[in-house]
């Protein structure tokens, strides 16, 4: 996965757990909590899955004032990485031509934590590894507060179908890219 927005810089983070859930629950919990950085979800090789709040997000020309940026975060290099659907999603594509098989494994588990799985929870059964890009880990628990994320920017739209279904609005419509999570786990299941 190529890697873009890496920032080096300090981070006063604190510890903060929600528990995943359908999307309104979880966007409600993420709305309450005060501006600063978080560390999230802890990674098995280090790294930290952190937000930062608020996010500066502006959705149809207006401010989104409980929206958040979702970071990897290296501590031993300092390093915010600020993953997107774009990349995870290109990071998918290109797992999908190593190993078709075990890629569907892994959006089966993406389709869990969209509808309101922990990550950890999965992850403890979960069996692929694809010698591509990122670890299933990150992406996995990245994903659940993009998911989050985007229930609070797009609370009377879509919400995280945005990602999960390729939503995005054009002239003033709500259209398919074909480009959402779940188009590549359909198109791996009809091959």
């Amino acid at each position: 996965m190529k890697k873009r927005n890496v920032y080096t810089h300090d981070i006063d983070l604190k510890k903060l757990e929600i528990k995943n859930a359908p999307s309104k629950e979880f966007a409600m919990a993420t709305e309450k909590i005060p501006y600063r950085g978080y560390e999230v979800e802890n990674i098995s090789d280090g790294r930290k899955i952190v937000i930062a709040k608020p996010g500066g997000k502006q959705v149809y020309g207006r401010m989104m004032k409980e929206d958040f940026f979702v970071f990897v975060f290296n501590p031993q290099e300092k390093t915010l990485w600020q993953i997107t659907h774009d990349q995870i999603y290109n990071d998918l594509l290109e797992k999908s031509k190593i190993d078709r098989n075990q890629t569907k494994t892994l959006l089966e588990a993406f389709e869990r934590v969209y509808l309101g799985e922990e990550p950890d929870d999965i992850l403890i059964d979960l069996k692929v590894n694809i010698d591509s890009g990122e670890i299933p880990e990150v992406l996995l628990k990245a994903y659940k507060w993009i998911w989050g994320q985007e229930d609070v920017n797009y609370p009377t739209g879509k919400g995280r179908a945005m990602s999960w279904e390729g939503w995005e609005k054009r002239n003033k419509e709500m259209v398919r890219t074909g480009k959402g999570l779940l188009d590549l786990l359909i198109n791996l299941q009809r091959a």
